[in-house]
């Protein structure tokens, strides 16, 4: 008499880039998210359309449009970086995802993917609208339609790096509100205190409001870019590798 031997299937570990969707999911899919995304495209439409009335003729071209439609996804999207980070613990669905993808630190990679790619919508949604409004605005002159690919590359750091910091903040914290309030507090507190004379010189290498504010507008110097990789130590590298620790130890209940 022979016996059947029944071997069940090798789960097959789920690609990169398959999680990556799955954490795109997470970020568009819930109100939070869903709302937070068109909050800031009509914010950024507004704000675009502002500029429209107050820039004069002379200022109306692509960069300064670009500058205008850049500043509210990279003041609103790190809160959806946030999100996708703390809502593993507040919703409860880590142990889930940690069953699934027992690998933390691919579901962590994927997260960052995910907000990567979102931040690279932004800066496209960004830019169609400034195309519009130069278009819109009339401005005259041969700098009117004028931007380098430097300055599209900038770009693209100033909508990323935040929102890449906000799921480092989340990482740390795995908590929504405290992570929302300490992401956007503690650079405010700097920035203050960086006006103190005996700190204006630290802050210009570690205050971001002061290293990145120029990304739109033209094309940094090699000072200037060390400035900024010196202030995304503290802001970015800093938290991102306690956020990995810290999610890669943590408790799953």
């Amino acid at each position: 008499m022979s016996t059947a031997v029944l071997t069940a299937p090798a789960f097959a570990r789920p690609g990169l880039g398959r999680l990556t969707l799955v954490e795109l999911r997470k970020m568009t899919d819930t109100r939070s998210g869903f709302w937070l995304l068109v909050a800031t495209a009509l914010v950024t439409v507004a704000a675009a359309v502002v500029a429209v009335f107050v820039l004069q003729d002379a200022d109306s071209t692509l960069v300064n449009f670009t500058a205008v439609a850049m500043t509210p996804p990279s003041l609103l999207m790190p809160v959806a970086g946030i999100l996708l980070v703390t809502s593993e613990w507040s919703q409860r669905t880590a142990m889930i995802t940690f069953a699934l993808v027992p690998q933390r630190w691919r579901v962590l990679v994927a997260k960052l993917l995910a907000g990567i790619v979102l931040a690279l919508v932004a800066l496209a949604v960004g830019l169609v609208v400034a195309l519009i409004a130069t278009s819109v605005a009339g401005g005259d002159g041969p700098a009117t339609w004028s931007m380098s690919a430097g300055i599209v590359g900038q770009a693209a750091v100033s909508v990323t790096v935040p929102m890449l910091i906000g799921i480092a903040f989340g990482a740390v914290l795995l908590t929504s509100a405290p992570a929302i309030v300490l992401y956007y507090l503690l650079p405010t507190v700097w920035s203050v205190l960086g006006e103190i004379p005996a700190l204006e010189d630290p802050a210009r290498w570690l205050d971001t409001s002061r290293t990145m504010m120029r990304l739109v507008e033209y094309e940094l110097s090699a000072t200037e870019w060390a400035r900024v990789g010196t202030s995304l130590v503290l802001w970015l590298l800093v938290p991102m590798v306690l956020g990995f620790w810290r999610v890669l130890r943590s408790d799953v209940r």
